[in-house]
């Protein structure tokens, strides 16, 4: 179901649909899924290529531990250029 369907049908019916702040929550909401969605994916994707190398059944102890270094710093990474942006923008 497409999320701005609703909402969007909703005004256009002539009722007076959501108050503003409403679909702020809803919007912030959708924003914050899509961007944890897309972090994961992103995650998973680098750190498959750069730590695994014969996948199998099960991860070696190097992979594992290369995994977790990956993911973090990759968060750590992210949160860096979060902080940048929004202290630029202010």
């Amino acid at each position: 179901m497409d999320p701005f369907s609703s909402s969007s049908s909703s005004l256009s019916s002539g009722s007076s649909g959501p108050s503003p702040e409403v679909m702020m929550d809803q919007l912030k909401t959708q924003l914050a899924q899509a961007y944890a969605e897309e972090f994961l994916e992103t995650v998973r994707s680098k750190c498959f290529e750069k730590c695994i190398t014969k996948p199998g059944s099960s991860l070696s102890g190097g992979e594992s531990s290369c995994i977790s270094r990956c993911v973090e710093r990759y968060i750590e990474a992210t949160c860096i250029i979060n902080r940048a942006l929004f202290s630029a923008s202010r």
